[in-house]
């Protein structure tokens, strides 16, 4: 691997800053909006789609102005990251990887993340380049500041939709990344599990699959699974809390809804 790319939310940064201040924004408690956050990602849909169901209509975009505009708009320090963010990126850099931070989010959003210098060749946001994940533009644009061939170049995100299928199909290697609600929900997912070359529970790990470099990495993509031997048996977080054993056709039914989910926003 000659370069590898990494998103932004739920991959860097922690995205407890950015709902909290949104449930503070509309004036509802924190757990509601994180609820509501948790329901879309379990359907499938846009995270976003729960601010919309607190004020239906709403346009989102021209409530962040509005935030902005009020003095509480974006903020992001060093506790937004995730711990393993520094040791994995600098690990990198040292062992000549070209370290790319690339993902959806504002122009603001991109002058914070540079302002935190962080051990990456390139720190840029979708406002930036005018274009959002998951459109084809946007990974075309993650393949030219890759300065290296779709094959030498590995994705990694946390989001099915919004990361993992569109890299693929631009040629990129992938890594998927459980980690936040899509990387947790949808980790077992068949999809993913076809889709991702390899999977992953921490930005630590990638250092593996660059050192020592051929067949080596491989084998190292093949035992980062880690927790998928905690008996989860393919189903999502929290399933085995409901109590009691269900039928298999019920199984069935609950996991051809969650199939249908994911690929209705492929």
């Amino acid at each position: 691997m000659e370069t590898i790319v990494l998103g932004i939310g739920e991959t860097l940064v922690r995205d407890d800053r950015r709902w909290s201040s949104w449930a503070d924004w509309l004036g509802v408690p924190p757990h509601t909006l994180s609820a509501l956050v948790g329901a879309a990602v379990a359907q499938g849909h846009d995270a976003a789609d729960a601010l919309r169901t607190l004020r239906p209509g709403m346009d989102v975009e021209a409530a962040y102005r509005a935030r902005s505009a009020a003095g509480r708009g974006e903020h992001l320090d060093e506790s937004d990251l995730y711990q393993d963010v520094r040791p994995a990126l600098g690990e990198l850099r040292a062992a000549g990887v070209r370290v790319v931070v690339a993902g959806n989010g504002s122009a603001r959003a991109g002058e914070l993340l540079r302002a935190l210098d962080l051990p990456a060749d390139l720190v840029v946001t979708s406002a930036e380049w005018g274009v959002r994940k998951p459109d084809p533009e946007f990974f075309a644009r993650v393949a030219e500041v890759a300065e290296a061939p779709p094959a030498a170049t590995l994705h990694v995100g946390d989001h099915p939709a919004d990361d993992l299928f569109p890299a693929a199909a631009a040629g990129l290697r992938t890594a998927h990344l459980r980690r936040g609600p899509y990387g947790h929900w949808w980790a077992d997912h068949p999809d993913v599990v076809e889709t991702a070359e390899f999977r992953i529970d921490a930005l630590t790990e990638l250092v593996a699959l660059v050192r020592p470099p051929g067949a080596g990495a491989e084998a190292a993509g093949a035992g980062a699974v880690g927790s998928d031997a905690e008996g989860t048996g393919g189903e999502g977080p929290g399933e085995e809390e409901a109590g009691g054993e269900e039928t298999d056709a019920a199984g069935a039914a609950r996991e051809g809804a969650r199939r249908g989910a994911l690929r209705s926003v492929r």
